[in-house]
């Protein structure tokens, strides 16, 4: 099974909104911070400078794609040193009224800067050992795109809906956003040694069938020593390359993604609180329950019923 996939359809990513900019003459705007949610700022014309809240800065083309996986506050700009309103008061002035394009300025409209912006999010309270790896921002380059065909693509025909106006433009737009984030995923952490360890770790002869084994019957009674023997290693050494990989030992994996698996099933069925137990590999509801309060800070039904 591909893993990714099962990982991101659980955490429930999903595209929720995008807009097209077109800034002329000097201009600036600050993003504020927006919890866990993945931004991502894509080039169709002209320069931006991204300057971010760790001090870094970015200058990107046309072409060029910036991804801010976590949400951080950061500055969209033309030039070092503009004076950046906050993204609201931008909104504001402009008179945006959430579609469309976002125009700021007045200015030659063949010289100006056009964005396309969006974000993704995932299901509260989502966690994995991939969320936790990754980077500050990841920026994906006309060159890379060139490397990368699948991911030049999805970039390509977004910005052809974006463009078009077209009916359905939207919600086309917003599932290529899911699919784009997902190739971004693998063209940019794949190529860095220490961020990319947990998808090495899919890669892996023994801990990606480790893996494949948890994804695929996470209620079974897996233990390290019933693992370490299905993958051909000896249990020290399975778990040692484990957490070598993931950060975590293959326990609290499982443990992890159980409760992850049981978040799903509490938003997106009608399962009981006892089918949702049993589903996610434990032996009672009481115990169950006794775990997810411990991870999440509320029990099961009052989860529940807060999603509802």
């Amino acid at each position: 099974m591909d893993i990714l996939d099962d990982i991101l359809e659980t955490l429930k990513l999903k595209g929720v909104l995008y807009f097209r900019t077109d800034f002329s003459g000097p201009w600036g705007v600050t993003v504020p911070d927006l919890g866990q949610a993945a931004r991502f700022h894509l080039v169709v014309q002209g320069q931006c400078r991204v300057e971010l809240a760790s001090g870094q800065a970015v200058d990107l083309g046309p072409g060029d794609m910036i991804m801010i996986p976590k949400g951080q506050s950061h500055i969209l700009a033309d030039a070092q040193g503009r004076g950046a309103p906050p993204l609201e008061a931008v909104l504001e002035s402009a008179g945006y009224e959430g579609s469309g394009v976002l125009a700021v300025g007045e200015g030659d409209a063949l010289a100006s800067t056009q964005l396309i912006c969006g974000h993704l999010d995932f299901r509260h309270l989502a966690q994995h050992p991939v969320l936790h790896a990754l980077p500050d921002h990841l920026v994906i380059t006309a060159a890379m795109r060139a490397r990368e065909p699948w991911l030049d693509e999805l970039l390509r025909m977004m910005t052809r809906r974006v463009f078009s106006d077209a009916m359905g433009s939207e919600a086309t737009v917003t599932r290529l956003s899911e699919l784009m984030f997902v190739e971004v995923l693998r063209a940019g952490i794949g190529h860095d040694v220490n961020q990319g360890l947990p998808l090495q770790a899919f890669r892996d002869q023994h801990i990606g069938r480790a893996l494949e084994l948890i994804h695929h019957a996470p209620e079974k009674p897996w233990t390290v020593g019933s693992l370490a023997s299905a993958t051909g290693m000896s249990r020290s050494r399975f778990a040692v390359r484990f957490r070598e990989l993931l950060g975590v030992a293959p326990v609290g994996y499982l443990s992890d993604w159980r409760l992850q698996k049981a978040l799903s099933l509490l938003e997106d069925s009608q399962c009981s609180i006892q089918q949702v137990a049993s589903r996610s590999g434990y032996k009672s509801s009481a115990a169950f329950s006794r775990a997810f309060a411990g991870k999440f800070g509320l029990p099961p039904t009052a989860y529940r019923r807060v999603g509802d």
